[in-house]
């Protein structure tokens, strides 16, 4: 059976006579999805296959790519950027978060607050590694315009959560080529609907099995009690050997050896991984937790065995909301019962699969600095590849 793919779901729309949104008219992505390709994946998607299929979520990019030949530091070449999830919109609500790291060679601020309070408020940016430090900075300057009442005691600056991932073989990363402004009109952009994919935002220069890694989203519909809840998952995927690579159960990484990246004077060390959990489903913090926990078999179903030097770290969070009293005394959660969170789980465990595969079909070639090369994994032969495997 032919997968459904996001394409097929607004045709369906479109010759049922119902209205598209106005993020799906205004923006199709044109390239192909893995499931586009055929790539089998288990479960049910939203209508955009895509972390903003949860009600409310909104994501920004802004992707710097400029100069090539040699690295001259502060100079370039350019191959970076910043990506921007916003769980509530453009506000500074709070929702139920919880984090967990599989292993910890990399960095994502904010986490004490979230450990403690159980919540997160506002933007998460995601970067490169020397650059959280000026994202999370600038999100703060964003939130402080946007939601300062103006009081002695303001808080509004906040404690942005801000992720990376190393792209130093394609980026002058120590050239901290990613501006406060940068930032800003990611944030400003940042909207709902379809996302992009691939070389773009803090995914520009990013490597995954050996292969084009960078930006990729997926989402997965489930029902719990006659009510239908949606979970959707965002990476920014760097990590991998090329002999770990599986997709669909296929050895991909040990049939494909050619298209080997081309490294002049820099040796690959394995890099990391960010994930964002989302979903509309009421969670408790400590359920949260072990939603990002799952995680990890999402990416492990893609072959890894997370390396030591690979960070990976993952954030989880609900955007339903506990209710409070009008004197703010109370509080009063509204949570789905342990015994009936296996289908959150899987639905991460599927859509982090799918995020990181989505990626690689996504990732275009890439020259960079010192003209380092980073393929993207061919597509005809990923086809065939499933069909020579019965997949």
């Amino acid at each position: 059976m032919k997968p459904f793919t996001y394409r097929m779901a607004l045709l369906a729309l479109m010759l049922s006579g119902t209205a598209l949104p106005e993020t799906c008219a205004q923006s199709v992505p044109a390239k192909p999805r893995a499931r586009d390709l055929g790539i089998p994946f288990p479960g049910n998607t939203g209508l955009m296959n895509a972390i903003t299929d949860v009600p409310g979520i909104e994501v920004g990019y802004t992707t710097l790519i400029s100069g090539s030949g040699k690295l001259e530091y502060g100079k370039g070449p350019v191959r970076t950027g910043v990506t921007v999830i916003l769980p509530k919109g453009k506000t500074d609500a709070s929702y139920p978060a919880a984090w967990f790291s599989l292993n910890g060679d990399g960095e994502m601020t904010g986490l004490p607050y979230i450990e403690d309070f159980g919540t997160g408020y506002g933007a998460i940016g995601i970067t490169n590694t020397n650059s959280v430090g000026v994202v999370r900075d600038a999100i703060g300057a964003w939130n402080f315009k946007r939601f300062s009442k103006g009081d002695f005691i303001d808080f509004s600056f906040g404690l942005p959560v801000v992720g990376e991932t190393w792209d130093g073989m394609l980026n002058d990363i120590n050239g901290r080529h990613v501006k406060p402004e940068h930032v800003w009109e990611a944030l400003e952009k940042a909207k709902g609907g379809p996302v992009q994919e691939g070389n773009v935002g803090g995914g520009t220069g990013m490597a995954l099995y050996g292969f084009k890694g960078g930006s990729g989203t997926a989402s997965r519909k489930f029902t719990i009690d006659s009510t239908t809840y949606t979970l959707g998952v965002f990476v920014q995927a760097n990590f991998g050997g090329r002999e770990e690579l599986v997709v669909a159960g296929v050895p991909v990484g040990r049939e494909i050896t050619d298209k080997q990246p081309v490294m002049h004077n820099l040796k690959r060390k394995d890099g990391s991984i960010i994930a964002i959990v989302a979903t509309d489903a009421p969670l408790l913090p400590s359920q949260l937790k072990q939603v990002a926990k799952r995680v990890t078999h999402g990416i492990a179903r893609t072959g890894t065995i997370s390396h030591d030097g690979s960070g990976e770290i993952f954030l989880a969070l609900s955007t339903a909301t506990p209710t409070h009293n009008k004197a703010y005394t109370k509080e009063t959660w509204t949570v789905i019962p342990k015994w009936h969170l296996d289908q959150v789980f899987q639905a991460t465990v599927e859509a982090t699969e799918e995020a990181i595969i989505n990626v690689l079909v996504a990732a275009e070639d890439m020259e960079g600095i010192n003209g380092n090369t980073w393929f993207a994994i061919p597509h005809q032969r990923l086809q065939e590849l499933m069909k020579k495997y019965g997949r």
